[in-house]
């Protein structure tokens, strides 16, 4: 297991590892560590919330399976609060556990056992996507539609008839796949497009992409912007405005 001396303490992104096991809360907090990321560990759920608020670390690695306040119901409470990136973590590899924490508004997920080392890079990988620099992002807002899309700002406004915007809350993948999708109106978009450009560093899966777009749409049909978001049988999806 790596280690650490007290001369190079590491200076980067705060990381909350939520495990209940110490044995692999230590062994992720030592590879974290290593590769210059700061870490705080939380063994419960309660005790996550609690450090979670007072920390407000850049990013969290929260097990589904918790003792007393399991690790849905945090990420429910994490994402009630705001965009912080989470990762979850489950013993099980069962789809449904995985497919329930990315509807919920999780990043990424991996199951155990895992390599610390790519636990490591999946951790890098969502820092980089939610931390990117804002001079590679394009400076004009998207506009389709009634829609805005500020990438800039990471922000999606809906205009109503009048011209009164509503701000959507949308979580990080749902904003890339809408940004995706604006990008190129009435184009359509396999679910494999989708996932290699909008969670590159996720294995995840075609299913996973329905659920992010499924959520996405009520989103958009609740600030009144009707069935944007149009499934091609067979073939992926396309936004087409009105």
């Amino acid at each position: 297991m790596p280690s650490n001396s007290p001369s190079s303490a590491p200076t980067g992104a705060l990381v909350l590892v939520v495990e209940d096991e110490p044995g692999i809360a230590s062994i992720l907090t030592a590879y974290l560590q290593r590769d210059g990321l700061r870490s705080q560990q939380a063994a419960d759920g309660l005790e996550a919330l609690r450090l979670f608020r007072r920390l407000r670390p850049h990013i969290v690695l929260l097990d589904i399976h918790l003792p007393g306040m399991d690790g849905v119901d945090v990420l429910r409470e994490i994402r009630n609060d705001g965009q912080t990136p989470v990762i979850m973590v489950t013993a099980l590899a069962d789809d449904v556990d995985k497919l329930l924490g990315l509807r919920l508004g999780a990043d990424d997920y991996v199951v155990k056992p895992f390599s610390p080392a790519e636990v490591v890079a999946r951790v890098r990988a969502v820092l980089r996507r939610t931390q990117a620099p804002a001079a590679a992002r394009p400076a004009a807002p998207i506009r389709v539609g009634r829609l805005e899309i500020d990438q800039e700002a990471h922000a999606v406004l809906a205009y109503d008839e009048a011209g009164n915007s509503t701000a959507l809350p949308l979580t990080l993948t749902e904003f890339r796949l809408l940004a995706c999708l604006a990008a190129q109106p009435r184009r359509c978009f396999s679910r494999s497009y989708l996932i290699e450009h909008c969670l590159p560093e996720s294995d995840a899966l075609d299913r996973v992409i329905d659920s992010h777009l499924s959520k996405l749409r009520r989103k958009l049909q609740q600030a009144g912007q009707g069935e944007l978001i149009e499934t091609v049988r067979g073939i992926g999806y396309r936004l087409w405005p009105e």
